[in-house]
């Protein structure tokens, strides 16, 4: 049997920590205002598409504390009510823990299917939230472009996440 060396243990280290750096970037990526003429700034919600892949794919990788964490620094980067992300991205990742198994084994636009039934209800729980926080009835189309914006970027993400997926499993 032969013995990992530093080197090789090291790389399996950073390579488990892929979903959480991955997941951190589009968080500050998420943080970048897309300009739309006519309309209100509007950014995807890159990061709810890294949640949702990590969540069904490696949970193991991306802990409950991390998606919390990444809630919070969204909320201080975008202005957000502190912990408004935090709280939404929890209610994600526990959702998806109970449903999981169903996601395994099934074809691409089965798990698009989910997450486009998912989108909506994240924002909607968002919107509501932060109506309620600023004591007014914020304007829904920001949110509803937000959710159908994101929902059709998810096949393209979706590809750069199973490419990072399958090179983070070559080293295991």
């Amino acid at each position: 049997m032969r013995v990992a060396t530093w080197m090789e243990r090291t790389e399996l280290q950073l390579r488990s920590l892929t979903p959480f750096v991955f997941t951190l970037l589009m968080v500050l990526v998420s943080a970048i205002p897309w300009h739309i003429p006519n309309f209100v700034p509007i950014t995807p919600l890159f990061s709810v598409m890294a949640i949702y892949y990590w969540s069904i794919y490696r949970p193991d990788k991306l802990p409950y504390v991390a998606t919390f964490a990444l809630g919070l620094l969204h909320d201080l980067l975008t202005g957000t009510p502190l912990g408004l992300s935090a709280l939404v991205y929890l209610l994600l990742q526990s959702i998806l823990s109970s449903q999981r198994t169903f996601f395994h084994g099934k074809p691409f636009l089965v798990v698009w299917w989910g997450f486009s039934l998912v989108m909506p209800v994240f924002v909607l729980v968002s919107w509501v939230i932060a109506s309620l926080y600023y004591n007014t009835f914020l304007p829904p189309l920001p949110f509803v472009i937000q959710a159908v914006l994101t929902m059709l970027l998810y096949p393209l993400f979706a590809l750069l996440l199973i490419m990072m997926h399958r090179h983070m499993m070559r080293g295991t």
